[in-house]
């Protein structure tokens, strides 16, 4: 393959090889997440063609999240077993799979089929674990940056793709919409098979930021099964953080994907709005969230992880109580997409931070991919609650209120963890 050679190149110019690692990663997991985030803007379109209500499409969309959430804790044992390459090439086919067989699709089980298991299947594969695996095998330091590029990522191609598709909706129809995100899986999982590997030292290299003087040897593979995730899962159950983190991750997962990810097009369309404008603001909301994401990860390393969420999830319920109250109008939506943007995935960074310090380093992963899961089972309740409740009662604002709420609850949650372990989750990286 070309990673060596390409690595060792870059070696002599003073470049290391794990920067193309992350590259190919942010890649993965932004196409990925944009297969996730189009749906939500199809909506419309498959309930004119096929006569399919809010609640049914829905439905089949709820699937991909509880999919994707309950892949979370078997990723990293996929990733051991199989190595990244392996994982990320099987994951991208799925997806690209799930995208091209829909434009043939005639039958509500296709849809279910397609949408809510390929997909589901499929990023779940390439989920918020590959990051963090990501980033502590070829990172010795810049680990914080690095996680919070690679999370920043997922959110931001679920938004970004969508003013693309929206307008190729309103042009070509539907199906063209879902060929770039068929033609991105393909070309970056050509990039992963050449380039991936699984740690630099079979690339001849060190872990970014290691000393030198390190040996050329890396860790030996983690003993793990698929019933280590159960054993980990079993050893928290008491434990009041680990409760408190999965109640605060589900409202996290409720008030974003399943909710703002997947109906916001159709709630702009009840108030008049068109598909590519609606659009437009979720790619809104994913420039903010690259920022915030992103910020959310420096400040986690420096104070109370308690206090951020508090304002994440504060700030959050109290802008989608805002949003009905909008107008739709372009201020309105600028400033929900603004203030709703910064803190759509800034929960990532705490909760993990949190995780680690509550639990050790030894199973912070383990731990978080089941609070990862709680997030998805959060999406996926609020994909079909609020398609219920827009078929039952013909609008959103019972769901977004809801969901609002929800949010408040959260941030009085995160209080309830004892200070003495926020404390430890805000120590300075070496």
């Amino acid at each position: 393959m070309l990673s060596y050679p390409f690595s060792q190149w870059l070696a002599r110019r003073g470049m290391h090889f794990a920067w193309v690692i992350v590259a190919i990663t942010f890649l993965t997991a932004l196409t990925s997440s944009a297969a996730l985030g189009l749906p939500g803007a199809l909506m419309q379109p498959l309930s004119r063609e096929f006569g399919w209500d809010a609640e049914q499409i829905s439905s089949a969309l709820a699937v991909r999240f509880v999919l994707f959430g309950l892949m979370g804790p078997f990723a990293a044992i996929l990733m051991e077993r199989f190595g990244l390459r392996n994982v990320i090439c099987v994951a991208l086919g799925l997806i690209a799979a799930g995208m091209l067989l829909a434009t043939r699709m005639t039958q509500f089980w296709h849809l279910v089929a397609l949408w809510g298991i390929l997909l589901g299947l499929g990023s779940g594969m390439t989920a918020l674990v590959l990051s963090a695996v990501v980033a502590n095998r070829w990172f010795e330091t810049h680990r914080g940056l690095v996680v919070g590029v690679l999370t920043a990522s997922s959110a931001t191609g679920q938004l970004l793709f969508l003013p693309v598709g929206a307008w190729l909706i309103e042009h070509y129809g539907w199906r063209t919409a879902v060929m770039p995100v068929f033609i991105a899986c393909a070309i970056v999982a050509v990039l992963a098979f050449l380039c991936m590997r699984n740690r630099p030292q079979d690339v001849a290299l060190r872990p970014y930021g290691a000393d030198p003087a390190t040996p050329l040897v890396g860790l030996p593979a983690a003993n793990m099964t698929f019933a280590t995730p159960f054993v980990v899962l079993r050893s928290v159950a008491a434990h009041r953080t680990f409760w408190i983190l999965l109640v605060t991750f589900f409202i996290c997962g409720l008030s974003t994907n399943g909710l703002i990810q997947t109906h916001f097009i159709s709630l702009c369309g009840d108030a008049g709005l068109s598909a590519v404008p609606a659009a437009s603001v979720l790619a809104m909301m994913g420039a903010f969230d690259l920022f915030g994401t992103i910020l959310s990860g420096w400040l986690s390393d420096r104070y109370d992880n308690r206090k951020l969420l508090f304002w994440y999830y504060g700030l959050r319920g109290l802008s989608l109580f805002w949003l009905p109250y909008s107008e739709f109008t372009l201020y309105g939506l600028s400033l929900f997409a603004m203030f709703y943007g910064l803190d759509w995935i800034a929960t990532v960074p705490p909760t993990v931070k949190l995780v680690g310090a509550t639990f050790g380093r030894e199973r912070a992963g383990m731990v978080f991919g089941w609070i990862f899961a709680g997030h998805q089972l959060g999406a996926a309740v609020a994909a079909y609650a609020a398609g219920r409740i827009r078929t039952l009662m013909l609008t959103y604002n019972p769901a977004l209120f809801a969901a609002g709420a929800a949010c408040l609850l959260a941030a009085l949650l995160v209080l309830a963890i004892r200070r003495q372990t926020a404390a430890v989750a805000t120590v300075q990286p070496a």
